[in-house]
């Protein structure tokens, strides 16, 4: 078996994680709902347009996303300052909320795995993650397009699951890291 699908039956298991997670959320806001939700709090502040390019959809499909997701009480819209015209989009607190119950479920989950393993395995887990993070970023192609919002700086909490994890109940080490926040 190549190391490609070894990693990729190995990844499954960590999908599992995140998918379970993802499902206990399911009654209250939906996967793309959840996608919009996590721009909006990488990018506080966005604008339509940026929030439909980012997602890869329609202006008007991201726009009856927002509308639905301000009625459910998880994004609250704001007049822009320098053109009224143009609405920033906030998270609320129930938004925060609920993302902060999806990143605490997976990471009980990920700790209960984790506490399982040696280590030695837990750290060349950690090592692996961010060697492949750092990989996977340089293959990254950056859109041309100005609609796509593209961050001034690199992210510098990037696996801050993987650490807070880490760092309660297995007092692992607190170094630096590589890997794309999601919810």
């Amino acid at each position: 078996m190549s190391m490609a699908a070894e990693v990729d039956v190995a990844a499954g298991a960590l999908l599992t994680v995140w998918d379970g997670a993802r499902e206990r959320t399911a009654n209250r806001i939906s996967t793309a709902q959840l996608r919009a939700v996590m721009l909006v709090e990488q990018q506080d502040g966005i604008n339509l347009r940026r929030l439909a390019a980012g997602l890869d959809m329609l202006l008007s499909s991201a726009s009856r996303l927002c509308d639905r997701l301000v009625a459910a009480g998880m994004l609250e819209r704001e007049p822009g300052r320098a053109d009224r015209r143009e609405i920033s989009l906030h998270l609320t607190a129930e938004a925060r909320s609920l993302l902060d119950e999806l990143r605490e479920d997976r990471r009980q989950h990920l700790a209960a795995i984790l506490a399982d393993m040696t280590p030695e395995g837990r750290e060349a887990l950690l090592r692996g993650l961010r060697e492949f993070d750092e990989a996977a970023r340089a293959r990254v192609v950056r859109p041309v397009s100005p609609l796509v919002p593209q961050p001034d700086e690199p992210d510098t909490g990037h696996l801050s699951e993987v650490r807070d994890v880490v760092d309660a109940p297995l007092s692992w080490s607190n170094g630096e890291t590589a890997v794309f926040r999601t919810a």
